[in-house]
């Protein structure tokens, strides 16, 4: 992977108003309007949950949003170009998930952040470490779900396609509808998102009601992490087939 690549991706994509809006101000601004409406004065462990739910929805839409820039590339020809370059197919495909991750960075420190000194959230040095880079890492398999959307959707579709992806799996995964008042049903569907695993390693940093621990959340992302490896490899090598 090319440092020089990388910082050029990380500025193309800092200059854009929809991620600065949706994927920064919004997490932090719903976080402040959802413990504002839903929560009680006094309410630690409600404000605690809210921030965990919501710096885990900021990372997974950071992640996703590496799927736009790929599908905008593909249907310019800039990939056919830069297997021009001495940049490797695997160095294009690392450079794009790094991205994502990297600006995964902004809504995992600044909603916790907002957390901390707005909301006056109290928590130990394993909770914070757990809400921020625990839950950081636990986006990958969300970049790799963006540049999968990327390489199979078109300039046009990727943005639809990553709402439907990225709706459901807030809501169903426990991010927007708490795990508390789930029906069993429901809970059995959540279990099989990466979405309510990326909010499990947070939520084990605030409480432990439906704690599963954070060996097993690591588990279930890292096999997430090989699967979804694959797929974009796959897909990356049967477009570069047809050129």
């Amino acid at each position: 992977m090319s440092a020089h690549y990388l910082a050029l991706e990380i500025r193309r994509v800092l200059r854009s108003p929809r991620f600065m809006i949706f994927t920064v101000a919004f997490p932090v601004l719903l976080f402040l309007l959802y413990t504002g409406i839903f929560v009680k004065d006094g309410d630690g462990a409600g404000t605690a949950s809210l921030m965990v739910n919501m710096t885990a929805f900021g990372a997974m839409a950071s992640g996703l949003f590496t799927g736009t820039r790929v599908a905008i590339e593909r249907q310019a020809g800039w990939q056919r170009q830069l297997r021009l370059t001495p940049l490797s197919g695997s160095g294009y495909l690392v450079a794009k998930a790094a991205t994502g991750m990297i600006l995964a960075l902004a809504p995992v420190i600044l909603v916790p952040l907002t957390g901390l000194i707005v909301k006056g959230v109290s928590l130990d040095a394993a909770g914070w470490l757990r809400v921020t880079v625990g839950v950081w890492l636990a986006a990958v398999p969300f970049a790799l779900i963006g540049l999968l959307i990327g390489q199979i959707g078109t300039a046009d579709s990727t943005q639809p396609i990553t709402q439907l992806v990225m709706l459901p799996m807030a809501l169903v995964g426990g991010i927007f509808i708490p795990i508390d008042v789930m029906p069993q049903w429901l809970l059995n569907i959540a279990h099989v998102l990466p979405a309510y695993w990326l909010a499990q390693v947070g939520r084990g940093g605030v409480t432990t009601d439906h704690a599963t621990g954070l060996g097993q959340d690591a588990l279930v992302l890292g096999l997430f992490t090989v699967v979804l490896s694959i797929a974009v490899i796959r897909r990356y090598r049967k477009d570069s087939a047809r050129v």
